[in-house]
């Protein structure tokens, strides 16, 4: 049996192929009750929209694809006169697209990037799966579900977050053993003990992971581990400017861990504002590696990820997969390293 057509898809949700076609390409033209019946039906028939028939068909289109969401940073694309392609402002996947860029070129590919999902995941799929010879798909950015009908398609790889679905390949860094060593740090090194951590979204992988290895250390420690972050943010410096305030409404502890570097960024703003001395009266340290923690003051302790190595590693996975279609997953774990500054004690470099 060939695969599912669009014909197919009309005809068991009762419709016009017209409307099938209007909901890929124009979701809001279509009634909802009319559009959902069209996605299950879809689903359930295994159909992708084809977009371009040849590139399904052949795999020869040349192009690879990114699906991530949309991570940028308000505080840093509007600060005035600040050159937002400047290499220290870049930010985590800024460095993962570099890293697929250099690794594409390097293979004969070019990238295209979906980097919003204003549209929805079946919005997403319908723009670029047929314009692609394969996808990374960053953690959590697509359905389970709509990475199970695409990957009959065209060969994916899962970047960052556990490993969702069985048979794709899988591509991570050590989030959790990153953050357990450097809270351990914080502990066995500077004599810390009264820590609090600023998690992501509760939805995000990577930040829970991180969290994991923090109450880790803290257990290790003989210290007592919270059930849930003392606060939250969203990853940008915004969020850890609100986390920050909230946090100092309370008891001062010795340390805050964020998650993400553009959190503790945002963090040590506030702390300066507020007169609390960094690392005198708080160690501050984050989770990435971005330039700009370099360049703050003082600079900013942290875990550096592999972001560009990320990217080109997802790369590799996607062209062996083009390659051998029929090898078995993989799951590859890149390492992390610590990057030790002033803002949690250490002397400055």
């Amino acid at each position: 049996m060939g695969a599912p057509t669009v014909y197919d898809v009309a005809e068991r949700a009762n419709v016009s192929i017209a409307t099938v076609s209007r909901v890929y390409r124009n979701p809001d033209s279509v009634r909802a009750q009319t559009r959902d019946r069209v996605l299950e039906v879809a689903r359930e028939l295994g159909y992708v929209p084809s977009g371009n028939a040849r590139g399904l068909a052949s795999r020869t289109t040349g192009v690879l694809g990114l699906c991530f969401p949309d991570y940028a940073d308000p505080d840093i694309e509007d600060a005035a006169g600040m050159d937002v392609d400047d290499v220290e402002q870049a930010l985590y996947a800024d460095w993962i697209i570099r890293g697929m860029e250099r690794a594409a070129r390097r293979h004969g590919y070019a990238l295209v990037i979906a980097a919003s999902l204003a549209g929805g995941p079946e919005s997403l799929v319908a723009q670029m799966a047929g314009r692609v010879d394969g996808f990374a798909v960053l953690a959590r950015t697509v359905a389970t579900e709509d990475l199970e009908l695409l990957s009959r398609r065209l060969p994916i790889v899962m970047v960052a977050g556990p490993r969702e679905v069985d048979h794709l390949d899988h591509l991570e860094v050590a989030n959790q053993a990153g953050e357990r060593e450097l809270t351990t740090h914080l502990i066995a090194d500077h004599g810390l003990r009264r820590l609090a951590f600023i998690g992501g979204a509760a939805e995000s992988p990577d930040a829970n992971a991180r969290f994991l290895g923090y109450q880790e250390a803290l257990r290790a420690a003989d210290l007592p581990a919270p059930d849930e972050p003392d606060a939250r943010g969203d990853f940008t410096q915004s969020g850890g400017r609100a986390a920050t305030r909230r946090l100092l409404d309370l008891p001062l502890p010795q340390a805050l861990v964020f998650a993400n570097d553009q959190m503790a960024i945002g963090g040590l703003e506030v702390l300066e504002r507020r007169g609390v001395r960094v690392p005198e009266d708080v160690a501050v340290v984050g989770f990435d590696g971005i330039p700009l923690g370099r360049v703050v003051r003082p600079g900013l302790t942290t875990v550096t990820q592999p972001m560009r190595l990320l990217g080109e590693t997802a790369v590799d996975l996607l062209v062996e997969r083009l390659a051998d279609p029929t090898r078995e997953p993989r799951s590859v774990m890149l390492p992390v390293t610590q990057t030790r500054r002033a803002s949690c004690g250490c002397p400055p470099h």
